[in-house]
């Protein structure tokens, strides 16, 4: 068993961990998520498949509570923040969806309470994901970077694909800023990243992508900045004050084609050919497949199919 899988494992109580692990282990390895519901049997994806786990006599909402308080260190004060967004991020940057009651405070989220369900997405490291891409992203040559977006409809690997972007060019002597809002790209466990993102990166955790990316400018002189899943208009400002202050941007949208990303909130930026090159993921025919990659430059509009 890898190490991240063992990490989750080893969250679980025993009885849920013991039926996982009986589970062939090339599902082991490769699952995606592990989704558990009150009074439901548990359904474990992996490659786009579902293979169920017959416990849902056992998992109660008492159950549930008792693996949330695993999954948190029995700390809810320190996952106040991330419970009132409806999911928290743990050691290794897996991220757990949460459903339940909701209670407010001045209309807004609080906490999520009784809980009714949980979806533990796997998150994962593949050094070597961005090596066929790496030559269009920098240029070998002249040493420039290009300001890039990737679009991917999700769990199409566009956070692996950042996170090995930045390994590959921290370690070609490259000051990386990463502003890691949600706790993915670097899977920060006490400070210190889960991954491997290279030595010349810092990595500002849990922080808003809008104040981070100033943050990260006015701070540690970043060559480039690597964020994830940009949406608000307050992101876009950010990254327009990046690019005035001549530092790189990479960063990742939702989406399927070149239309959604117009009609996304980076859409001005696209537009605007802010960006010097478009990548587009799917999921076909394995996850993380580049569908398309498009050049902005005005000598290579219309972009080029992968």
């Amino acid at each position: 068993m890898d190490k991240n899988t063992e990490r989750i494992f080893n969250k679980l109580p025993e009885d849920m961990k013991n039926k996982l692990l009986k589970l062939p282990n090339k599902i082991i390895t490769s699952f995606e998520e592990i989704r558990i519901k009150a009074y439901t049997d548990t359904i474990v994806i992996s490659q786009g498949n579902e293979y169920r786990i017959d416990d849902k006599d056992s998992v109660t909402p008492d159950k549930l509570e008792e693996i949330l308080n695993r999954l948190i260190d029995y700390s809810y004060y320190a996952y106040e923040d991330e419970l009132s967004n409806g999911y928290i991020t743990i050691e290794g940057g897996h991220r757990v969806g949460i459903c339940g009651r909701v209670t407010l405070n001045n209309g807004r989220v609080h906490l999520i309470k009784e809980i009714s369900s949980l979806n533990i997405r796997k998150s994962r490291e593949i050094i070597g994901a961005a090596d066929k891409l790496i030559d269009k992203i920098l240029n070998i040559e002249t040493g420039e970077i290009s300001n890039t977006l990737i679009i991917s409809p999700p769990k199409c690997g566009k956070t692996t694909l950042i996170r090995d972007i930045s390994r590959i060019l921290s370690n070609q002597g490259y000051r990386i800023g990463i502003c890691d809002e949600r706790s993915e790209i670097a899977g920060c466990y006490n400070g210190i990243s889960s991954y491997d993102l290279g030595e010349r990166s810092d990595i500002l955790d849990g922080c808003p992508k809008a104040q981070g990316i100033k943050m990260l400018i006015r701070s540690m002189s970043p060559d480039v900045i690597v964020t994830d899943e940009i949406g608000k208009p307050e992101d876009i400002e950010a990254i327009k004050e990046a690019l005035s202050s001549g530092v790189k941007i990479i960063t990742t949208i939702h989406g399927e084609n070149y239309e959604d990303a117009v009609r996304s909130a980076a859409g001005e930026l696209i537009r605007n050919q802010v960006f010097d090159l478009l990548i587009f993921l799917s999921s076909k025919p394995v996850t993380g497949s580049v569908s398309r990659i498009m050049m902005a430059q005005p000598e290579r509009k219309g972009g080029s199919n992968a």
